[in-house]
């Protein structure tokens, strides 16, 4: 109930944001006809609308978009045609064509309650609203969650919210109508205006200027309102992921920790003794690799440390050298290590990418995969990647965030397997290096954090006329970039987490300061491998190629997955750049080191 209450009162308040003025046209433009019979039902379509198309874009195919670009496009021309009818309703009369017949019939008063809710089916095709905090959480937990009834509904109490902001409006428009309503060319007067500014919304939202522009004037007021609001409803709702790298370099365990959207701490704890208990259930894990499904009662007696990861993350990678040498070395002591792998993308949900990985990574200790977040949410946690530390007794004795701090994990592991009593414990220390986007961050400053490609998500997009969400749009090449700026060129569609190529010989680029660069990079499913090649200021890598490329910068995106494309000898800045010699790549984030 909270959520919905939320979701509601987030919809409201986009009375307030620029997004909500390509839609106001539509509302003026229904003010001379009756609340009940007119506005109500273009209310309601529009809710529903919006509410079915953005549960339909959980579900994340190229499907779904093309369905939804092409509703979008059928939409348009019907309230062009709506527009047009308003202007010129003799001449739609006289013509007596089809479809511009339709558009004078829909600004008739007797059409029925059909055309009014046809128009407000229209109109939810079109509504972009501006995806503040209390939206972001609904999106966010459709994408890693998917399309439920849940979803659904938080999507449609959000409308629900929008549609009584606009109810108010439609109100207040019609009083406004009334009073000037009285002389015939006042009437004429007002139905022109609201035609010509029908059509202008309509070429608004064609040009794309609605998310492009709007979104970029919002002042930033509705989402401090909201943020204070789910902080006083929902002060421990976890909001799915919003990343950002926390901590500094050389602060043991503090470097490189990412955390939730919902977190309010700039800086996680890097390093926290407790005792609490007993050991958070491990019920819902959807799939056991590894192992045969582990519980609480099963692991009595045993020291675990359970490790919370997603193949994707370079932060989480960095920490498999230590903990497989950990669960070699204190096997025999009674040591079990879980790795816990719950998803930030979508491809990460797929069982068949999580078995790949494990088996590439050379993970030979349990891993739950953990889609549903059920783990995630048992234990409380906030964090890629987390140490959780349980003794034998169940109990969590020590939890770390981060990279780093190995030292200090190892000495806890050995304190709680010498508590347990069950066997020798070696006392020194490992020494684990690692290897390609495995090895340890370097020791000099970064000034690069991780940057998003997806619309839900992307700073510091820097081509002309910004990102063009969920549609397909030809990038100009790429103008000058400053630091952490970056740029699409070619034939690209954006949606809430990825940029897809639509055709070969498209690229990225990006003006970055770190010693590493990574990019997660996927193909669909099924789909042909896909060449690229990068460049650093230029010219090809040769030395500071990455894992994942050769000297020349040539590489193959045969998964989706980090791939490691840039390794230098230290931090400096650079120019980055890669094309994508084949069509079908996708490219969802850069993570820097």
């Amino acid at each position: 109930m909270h959520l919905l209450l939320v979701a509601y009162v987030g919809g409201v308040l986009t009375i307030v944001s620029p997004c909500i003025l390509p839609v106001l046209p539509f509302v003026f433009a229904r003010s001379d006809r009756a609340f009940t019979s007119h506005g109500l039902p273009w209310l309601c379509g529009m809710a529903l609308a919006f509410a079915a198309v953005a549960s339909l874009a959980a579900v994340g195919g190229g499907w779904a978009v093309a369905l939804n670009q092409g509703g979008r496009y059928a939409a348009m021309a019907l309230l062009a045609l709506f527009g047009l009818a308003l202007l010129w309703p003799a001449l739609a009369q006289r013509a007596g064509r089809p479809l511009v017949a339709l558009g004078a019939r829909l600004s008739q008063a007797g059409a029925g309650r059909l055309s009014p809710l046809l128009l407000g089916v229209a109109t939810g095709l079109l509504w972009a609203p501006c995806a503040g905090p209390i939206l972001g959480l609904i999106l966010t937990a459709a994408a890693l969650n998917g399309a439920s009834l849940g979803t659904s509904l938080l999507l449609l109490a959000y409308a629900a919210g929008a549609g009584t902001s606009l109810a108010i409006a439609l109100l207040a428009g019609r009083r406004v109508h009334s009073m000037l309503g009285a002389s015939a060319r006042a009437g004429e007067s007002l139905r022109r205006a609201a035609g010509a500014a029908v059509l202008a919304s309509v070429a608004a939202i064609s040009l794309g200027l609605d998310v492009q522009v709007l979104v970029r004037l919002s002042t930033g007021i509705t989402s401090r309102v909201e943020q204070a609001l789910l902080d006083r409803l929902m002060p421990q709702q976890p909001a799915g992921k919003q990343a950002g790298e926390a901590g500094e370099a050389g602060k043991p365990g503090g470097k490189g920790a990412i955390l939730l959207a919902a977190d309010t701490e700039a800086t996680p704890p890097a390093s926290t003794r407790l005792s609490r208990g007993p050991l958070a259930s491990l019920a819902g894990v959807g799939e056991w690799i590894n192992s045969p499904a582990l519980d609480p009662a099963s692991l009595h007696g045993k020291v675990v440390l359970v490790d919370f990861w997603t193949y994707s993350c370079i932060n989480c990678l960095r920490t498999l050298p230590y903990l497989r040498a950990w669960a070699d070395k204190y096997k025999s002591a009674g040591l079990v290590v879980i790795g816990v792998h719950t998803p930030e993308f979508a491809f990460e949900k797929r069982p068949d990418n999580v078995r790949r990985a494990t088996r590439d990574l050379g993970i030979g200790f349990p891993v739950a995969i953990d889609n549903d977040y059920a783990v995630w949410r048992a234990f409380g946690n906030r964090y890629w990647p987390a140490f959780y530390f349980i003794d034998a007794s169940g109990r969590i004795r020590h939890r770390q965030f981060g990279e780093g701090g190995y030292d200090t994990a190892e000495r806890m592991i050995q304190q709680l397997l010498r508590e347990a009593g069950q066997a020798p414990v070696p006392g020194d220390l490992v020494d684990a290096q690692g290897r390609g986007a495995q090895a340890a961050a370097g020791t000099g400053p970064v000034f690069s954090g991780e940057s998003y490609l997806g619309h839900a998500r992307a700073e510091g997009f820097a081509s002309p006329g910004g990102l063009a969400a969920d549609r397909l749009r030809r990038y100009p090449p790429a103008p000058p970039l400053r630091t952490n700026q970056w740029a699409l060129t070619g034939d690209w569609t954006v949606d809430a987490e990825r940029a897809v190529l639509q055709g070969a010989h498209g690229r990225i680029s990006h003006r970055f300061h770190a010693r590493d660069l990574h990019l997660v990079l996927g193909i669909a499913p099924g789909g042909k491998p896909v060449r690229f090649r990068i460049l650093l200021d230029g010219k090809p890598p040769l030395g500071d190629h990455g894992a994942d490329v050769d000297e020349q910068g040539l590489g193959i995106i045969d998964g989706q997955r980090l791939y490691q494309l840039v390794r230098q000898p230290g931090a400096r800045e650079r120019l980055f750049e890669i094309e994508f010699l084949d069509e079908g790549a996708q490219a969802y984030a850069f993570t820097f080191g």
